[in-house]
């Protein structure tokens, strides 16, 4: 295997290794190179091949991906992204979303699709992921949706606890609800109106340009195969799929 194409720095690593379960401190057993695994987790985040296809250097691949649903199940990608990433900077946030087809694959969880955040659209099976990010494009927060839902109905966890002074978006977060909570806060909504209200709203349309940065964020996301579409079953695995990715891309 060419180790010249893992992902993982040293100076990463070092940053990231204390948080990962397993180690020889932590109770229980002691988990086998933490730092091969999650090149493992990468290498398929990356390539979006199924796990039965993991090299063999890797080790078995259905041992790799319990170990990988166990620490999706503790969190342990959300916090990864959250080592990784630098404080945001709020002076103003971005709202926006993408929908990536999910693979014919991703719907075999149980329960049915509809409580995997996986809907039906014109494009067919989909999920929607509605994100914030900082004034300066880094990821802060995001939500799964299924596809057929509105972008406005994944505004509010997103939202919820943050301090910023304005917040960007399209005409689609154009919602009388947002922009009275916009109000209340003090920040400016920096949303165009919808065609269909009677009266106009202005907003700052030098601002408003400013948008280029969370399409590219959603740009960076989906260079990683198994972001850009959905093979994950489980939403709960997508979205550390999208966190792992998303490490990767603030520790650049």
């Amino acid at each position: 295997m060419d180790r010249d194409r893992f992902v993982v720095s040293d100076a990463v690593w070092a940053k990231i290794a204390a948080l990962l379960p397993g180690k020889a401190t932590d109770p229980g057993a002691t988990g086998k190179d933490n730092r091969l695994f999650l090149e493992a987790v990468l290498w398929r985040v990356r390539t979006g091949s199924p796990w039965r296809d993991l090299p063999n250097e890797f080790g078995r691949w259905n041992s790799v991906f319990q170990r990988f649903r166990r620490w999706v199940r503790a969190g342990v990608f959300e916090r990864l992204f959250e080592r990784v990433s630098d404080e945001p900077d709020l002076e103003y946030a971005l709202i926006d979303g993408t929908i990536v087809t999910a693979h014919q694959k991703a719907s075999g969880a149980k329960g049915g699709t509809q409580n995997q955040a996986i809907g039906r659209s014109r494009g067919g099976l989909t999920t929607k992921i509605i994100a914030l990010v900082d004034a300066l494009g880094n990821l802060v927060r995001f939500v799964l949706l299924p596809g057929q839902r509105h972008d406005s109905t994944g505004v509010r966890p997103l939202i919820e606890g943050i301090v910023f002074g304005a917040l960007l978006g399209d005409k689609a977060f154009d919602a009388d609800w947002l922009r009275a909570d916009l109000d209340d806060r003090g920040a400016a909504a920096v949303i165009p109106p919808k065609t269909n209200r009677k009266a106009a709203i202005a907003f700052d349309r030098d601002m408003y340009r400013w948008r280029h940065l969370i399409e590219n964020t959603f740009a960076k996301l989906k260079e990683f195969r198994a972001v850009a579409t959905r093979y994950d079953k489980t939403d709960t695995s997508y979205a550390a799929t999208i966190h792992l990715a998303a490490a990767v891309i603030a520790s650049r």
